[in-house]
């Protein structure tokens, strides 16, 4: 979709325009859900998709509407409840857990692979940084783990042979290795497993109760069924390094609690809070974004066409030239920060923009295209922004 055929609708505007800016909690509510609803039904009806929940972070008020079915096969309805995949949204909780590690002397993203994997000691990839793990700046990585890959002695002989096609540092390669590999890192130096940190330190911290990355059978009920963009039923299954990278499940409003988290809008223990706000660190540009933390972010106010050409396929498949930012750029508000994330069957994405403390998170339980994402929030937060 080209940015300048985005058309945002009268209604929209102008509910979203009185709506926030006056009168009572239930017309700011009434008014969002009814913009939320214009805004997403067409896109919902364009692609065919079942079912969607769309979150919104207005001045510290969550809203969360639903839409559609968690399942054609049953008729189960969207509901506060139901569970969807955010693929490579994952990230940034494995990121967060990196910050807190490092916060808590685990570790330190100077550190090179090879001081928390001695079996890599001597390799190239021995003397990547976790920076570079973190930033996908370690050389040139391949998007997914090659096929056959099953064992972690597998895995490691993948690390131990590989060869950079670029200096560390130098270029940003989008890749799920990488990350997956920082989360088993960070996993490592706390001497625990990825997954229970996850779910019984980092979640509970962020008071997200429904938030996993094995969905547990008690909840099995609420996990969504996902569908291709062919409308096959599918859900993913586990693979090497994809808790780390790519696994986490969740509703609306714990991840909206996140992006609230991340917006430094709740209240949360000094060293997590100090955590989040690290991951927003710009450490190099890379095209039209800042690579923070696994966060992309861009400055504030930021324009349409920008936003789809940094989430666009040629940053996703490419290798993008990478500046270091010397030295790195301390977090600020007056950034648009986002993530996409996706899995076969389960599409999401997340921004938000701290000065405004405007955040969105949207997700959806069919594969569709980023840019449709991207332009559907960047509709609703610059209406609610009154841009």
């Amino acid at each position: 979709m080209n940015a300048k055929a985005l058309i945002v609708p009268a209604t929209l505007l102008l509910a979203l325009g009185v709506g926030i800016g006056a009168g009572h909690a239930e017309d700011r509510q009434d008014a969002l859900r009814g913009a939320a609803e214009s805004a997403v039904r067409p896109v919902m009806a364009k692609f065919g998709i079942p079912g969607m929940a769309v979150g919104i972070s207005v001045g510290g008020q969550d809203y969360v509407f639903d839409y559609g079915v968690a399942s054609r096969e049953t008729g189960k309805p969207v509901t506060s409840g139901t569970l969807f995949e955010i693929g490579s949204v994952s990230k940034t909780f494995t990121a967060t857990l990196t910050a807190w590690a490092e916060r808590d002397g685990r570790l330190s993203l100077a550190d090179p692979t090879s001081k928390c994997l001695p079996m890599l000691q001597g390799t190239k990839f021995g003397a990547v940084s976790l920076l570079d793990l973190g930033t996908h700046t370690p050389g040139g990585m391949p998007l997914q783990l090659p096929d056959g890959i099953a064992t972690t002695d597998q895995l490691m002989q993948f690390f131990h042979d590989w060869q950079p096609a670029y200096p560390p540092g130098t270029y940003r390669t989008y890749a799920n290795p990488s990350i997956g590999l920082l989360g088993l890192i960070t996993a490592k130096s706390m001497g625990q497993d990825f997954t229970a940190l996850m779910e019984t330190r980092l979640f509970p911290a962020l008071g997200l109760a429904s938030t996993y990355i094995e969905v547990p059978g008690e909840k099995a009920a609420d996990y969504a069924q996902g569908y291709t963009g062919q409308d096959v039923p599918i859900r993913m299954k586990g693979d090497m390094l994809s808790a780390e990278a790519y696994c986490v499940r969740t509703n609306a409003a714990d991840l909206l609690r996140f992006i609230d988290a991340n917006m430094a809008l709740i209240p949360l223990n000094a060293d997590l809070a100090g955590a989040i706000a690290a991951t927003h660190t710009g450490y190099f540009k890379a095209g039209v974004l800042t690579q923070d933390l696994i966060w992309e972010q861009y400055a504030w106010p930021v324009d349409l066409a920008t936003l789809l050409e940094g989430n666009g396929s040629r940053m996703l498949l490419t290798a993008i030239p990478a500046t270091p930012i010397i030295p790195p750029m301390a977090p600020r508000a007056d950034v648009w920060i986002n993530k996409t994330g996706s899995t076969n069957g389960f599409s999401t994405y997340v921004a938000f923009v701290p000065e405004k403390r405007l955040g969105i998170v949207i997700l959806a339980n069919k594969s569709y295209p980023i840019e449709d994402r991207v332009t559907l929030a960047y509709a609703i937060l610059a209406s609610v922004g009154d841009r």
